[in-house]
């Protein structure tokens, strides 16, 4: 790297604005059109970084030519490539043109828009891309701005459950008379598996962990959370002088891609009281497909919903969209209103402001990339995105299926295979799928996790990044069997 100039570097100067940009563009398109050509995961040692990059910031500025140059050599290797067509480990932060661009207009626009008065486009258009997001997928109209509730852009799922905890539990106790004494009474509700981040959600917002309930799922219910251990661990709570007032339930759990029964659990929620929050990250973008909306049945029932645009919608990270039936408890609870924001448009009460939906105050222009991604593609169109993912996700399927070697460990609902390699005994089954695990990933050719089910450890592979095809499957079952015919020899010896 050389410092090339002591000549201050205009901030924002359109020529060099419009050049740099398409230098950088050009960058992105090269990488795409060689990304099959670098390992999927990293292959760096930990610290790589530290040898290759200087102790110490230029004093003076660096040419575009040499950054992008270092990007190229010391950045792109330390990479583990999500938008490779050979990533199948965890759920896709999917990418689009379309994303893409709405991904710079609000970089270049670069409002914060927290409140209304701040940008008003930036808040309307939020409104309106979450009432159209939340009609694809047929929510009732009390979850949406033209009915009863509404909905708001988050960067994460994380946030989300954050935000819906944090309105329950004040919801809970000013019902138990506003004391926050209470809190250590407050019980939430989760399957064992649910993502882990609730956990840590429910930990932030103050309920103590021996609050905390985990409902054992197992293989008879195909790892859903069933309605009758959580009705019992409910009464046996209240019995107990406790208070249950949240349940979290998942379309398309992590390690499996476990559907809970919403309907059933809807009942529960609503004969004791609690609010139910529907956690559809990845899964949620199927159910704009009319054949999978009955994933969504139930969902009347629920206080909240949300689903991650930027998994499996072709929307860029980072974009979640929660939707809640009664706004005013998240502002009840997320609100401020300092003298300095104080203005005409937020005391008339006919105004979003966003920043009462929220943990922080800034926020980006995300619904604008949302937005541009639906126009660009229409819903046509983003159905058939995810039927093609479903549709290789089942031909994946049928090649495990059909080797005897092999067998599915859970039954796939949509684009999650989980499947492992048949032990001769039992207890060699983590072990010998682990190897397998392992030499797939360290070939550089693809890459997958694992997840552990009733005590048993299989493979995960999600299918849907966007430049997968058939070839890449086919490619990635090749390369599965060569490793398991080597690792087969080895514990036949």
């Amino acid at each position: 790297m050389t410092s090339n100039s002591e000549k201050p570097l205009h901030p924002l100067d359109p020529v060099s604005f419009t050049d740099e940009s398409k230098a950088v563009i050009d960058f992105i398109a090269d990488y795409y059109k060689n990304i099959e050509k670098y390992p999927v995961q990293s292959k760096v040692e930990t610290g790589y970084l530290t040898a290759k990059l200087p102790d110490s910031a230029p004093y003076c500025p660096d040419s575009l030519e040499d950054i992008l140059e270092d990007v190229k050599e010391s950045i792109l290797p330390g990479l583990t490539h999500w938008q490779s067509p050979s990533f199948f480990a965890y759920y896709q932060a999917s990418s689009s043109t379309a994303g893409f661009l709405g991904e710079m207009l609000c970089s270049g626009f670069n409002v914060v828009g927290f409140n209304w008065i701040s940008s008003p486009a930036a808040t309307e258009l939020e409104s309106i891309v979450l009432d159209w997001m939340g009609k694809m997928l047929k929510l009732p109209s009390s979850f949406l701005f033209s009915g009863t509730g509404g909905g708001v852009i988050h960067g994460t799922t994380c946030e989300a459950v954050v935000c819906t905890l944090a309105a329950a539990r004040d919801k809970a106790l000013r019902e138990l008379g506003g004391n926050w004494e209470n809190i250590t009474k407050l019980v939430v509700y989760a399957s064992d598996q649910t993502h882990f981040t609730f956990r840590k959600a429910a930990k932030l917002v103050g309920i103590p962990p021996s609050n905390f309930r985990l409902i054992q799922t197992s293989f008879a219910t195909e790892f859903s959370m069933s309605p009758e251990p959580l009705r019992l661990a409910i009464e046996d709570d209240i019995e107990s002088g406790l208070v249950p007032f949240y349940i979290c339930a998942t379309i398309g759990t992590t390690a499996c891609g476990a559907v809970d029964p919403i309907a059933e659990l809807g009942k529960a929620a609503n004969k004791y009281k609690l609010w139910l929050h529907i956690d559809a990250a990845h899964a949620g973008s199927a159910c704009i497909c009319p054949e999978f909306r009955h994933f969504l049945d139930g969902v009347e029932l629920a206080n909240s919903v949300s689903m991650n645009p930027h998994k499996w919608f072709l929307t860029n990270m980072d974009c979640c969209c929660l939707w809640v039936k009664e706004p005013r408890y998240l502002v009840d609870s997320l609100s401020s209103n300092p003298e300095y924001l104080e203005n005409n448009a937020s005391k008339s009460k006919a105004v979003v402001d966003y920043k009462d939906w929220q943990v922080a105050l800034s926020r980006r222009f995300r619904a604008l990339k949302l937005w541009i991604v639906i126009r660009r593609h229409g819903v046509a169109n983003l159905m058939h995105h995810i039927r093609s993912d479903i549709s290789l996700a089942k031909q994946f399927e049928a090649l495990v299926a059909k080797d005897d070697r092999f067998e599915i460990v859970v039954p796939r609902k949509l684009v999650l295979i989980f499947f492992r390699l048949k032990p001769k005994h039992e207890l060699d089954s983590g072990e010998l799928n682990c190897k397998l695990l392992d030499a797939i990933n360290s070939s550089g050719r693809a890459f997958m996790t694992h997840g552990v089910v009733g005590g048993i450890y299989a493979i995960r592979c999600v299918i849907g990044a966007t430049l997968t095809e058939e070839r890449h499957l086919k490619d990635l079952w090749n390369l599965i069997q060569e490793k398991a015919r080597f690792l087969l020899l080895q514990y036949n010896e």
